[in-house]
């Protein structure tokens, strides 16, 4: 079923953030810095229709489950807005929040630890009736279990029903935990990585009943995965999501044809083919994914992203990312050598435009200068050198000032929405001026 885009949508989702308050290490406290906050979602905003499958894809760490479970209220909001039919369900009192949960229910990755150990299938399936208030009474109950179960595949129920999950494959648990999801006749199911924990053999056959699922009780999923090709596989649209941010949302045929952010781009690049004509891709996200309690200034994917620029927001951690990169792939000699012409790099910690890399105990500023020279003539095409205005001895080591970061803006580009630098007139207009101001340099233009 095609979900009509000219109805209201089903789920309105805006500016949703969830923050977790973090302690600082021991050293932390000690140096007077303050507790964080991990923007697990940060102002993440869409709209779910009905019958539609939006699927939301990234790495581990990009807020994908913390945003699923803060839809249905199983973790609180930090703020935002989520409306389920017109009615705003974040921050709900718990009593207002449970007949809503009957409509918004939940598939978790792992099926082995979603059904409990002790209680039989026909109990776990029964058990939210049972609190709900649904059934009439024990044989409605029953009725309603057995159908469920066959519904998913376990049939007959009368077979499965008295079984416990140790019994089970892990095919078979992971559709009696969707039997227990559907029992209560909701509307959107979100499904966290359903598939991720099953044999590949098992994965396009629960795929496939899900979809047979959605067709016979009208259902609306949010399917979560790391997984493009099964998103391709399943989803009406995809959303791709980085260190709490969807940075492209669209249909999923147009992210796959023609992906609009360099992330979405490099995730697609990773999808292994069987083809052993074709190399490994060298464009691919350098290093990890960055701390969320204090995310990169100017675009989030920048540290990572082969096509960044003078405006992508680089900065004081960013120097000392490239040169502990740099040292660790020095031969051990080259490395003492080097390290000992600059200081401790703790002052690069803090996010900032400007930085001051010190100079060694008896060594000169020049001589810290000539460290990062070095870097640059290795490596001139390095996106981190077009992020520099400014390079030169301040009388106690070398001082690098940034160009004054932009951050991404919504932008509508051809029926996607992405947030990209590459895509935004005014940020590439930026970048040329800035360019212009500090010598030559090549701003990206969009492919």
């Amino acid at each position: 079923m095609v979900a009509d885009p000219t109805t209201d949508p089903l789920l309105a989702v805006r500016d949703l953030r969830t923050h977790y308050s973090v302690r600082g290490s021991f050293i932390d406290r000690l140096r007077g810095r303050e507790a964080g906050a991990v923007a697990a979602v940060d102002g993440v905003s869409f709209d779910l229709r009905r019958g539609e499958v939006l699927g939301v894809v990234g790495e581990s760490g990009s807020g994908k489950t913390t945003l699923g479970r803060t839809l249905l209220g199983l973790v609180p909001a930090t703020g935002g807005s989520v409306h389920l039919r017109g009615r705003e369900i974040t921050g709900l009192p718990e009593r207002e929040l449970r007949p809503l949960r009957r409509r918004l229910q939940i598939v978790f990755q792992d099926p082995h630890a979603s059904l409990n150990p002790a209680m039989t299938i026909g109990a776990a399936i029964a058990d939210p009736l049972r609190f709900h208030g649904i059934a009439a009474d024990a044989g409605d109950r029953k009725r309603r279990v057995a159908a469920a179960l066959e519904r998913v595949g376990l049939a007959p129920a009368s077979q499965f029903a008295d079984k416990y999950p140790t019994d089970l494959s892990g095919g078979q648990k992971q559709r009696a935990v969707l039997a227990r999801a559907i029992v209560l006749g909701p509307e959107v199911l979100v499904a966290d990585e359903p598939v991720s924990m099953l044999d590949m053999s098992v994965r396009a056959k629960i795929l496939e009943l899900m979809i047979a699922l959605k067709e016979e009780l009208d259902l609306t999923y949010l399917y979560i995965t790391h997984d493009l090709a099964t998103a391709k596989f399943f989803c009406d649209r995809i959303a791709i999501m980085y260190l709490g941010r969807i940075v492209e949302i669209g249909p999923a045929s147009q992210i796959y044809d023609d992906p609009k952010h360099p992330y979405t781009a490099s995730l697609l690049r990773a999808i292994p083919e069987p083809d052993p004509t074709r190399s490994v891709p060298r464009d691919l996200p350098r290093g990890e994914v960055p701390d969320a309690v204090s995310p990169p200034l100017g675009c989030r994917f920048h540290p990572r992203c082969p096509r960044a620029f003078e405006v992508c927001g680089w900065e004081s951690r960013d120097l000392r990312t490239l040169l502990e990169t740099r040292w660790t792939r020095m031969a051990e000699e080259e490395y003492e050598r080097e390290r000992e012409l600059v200081g401790e790099l703790d002052s690069l910690d803090e996010p900032a435009v400007e930085a001051s890399l010190p100079a060694g105990p008896g060594h000169t500023d020049e001589e810290a200068l000539g460290v990062l020279e070095a870097m640059r003539a290795e490596a001139p095409d390095d996106p981190f050198w077009k992020g520099v205005a400014e390079l030169q001895p301040d009388g106690s080591g070398a001082r690098v000032r940034f160009h004054e970061p932009l951050v991404p803006r919504d932008l509508e580009v051809d029926g996607a929405r992405v947030e990209c630098h590459l895509h935004d007139p005014e940020a590439l207009a930026a970048a040329r001026a800035a360019a212009a101001s500090d010598g030559p340099a090549v701003v990206a233009e969009p492919t």
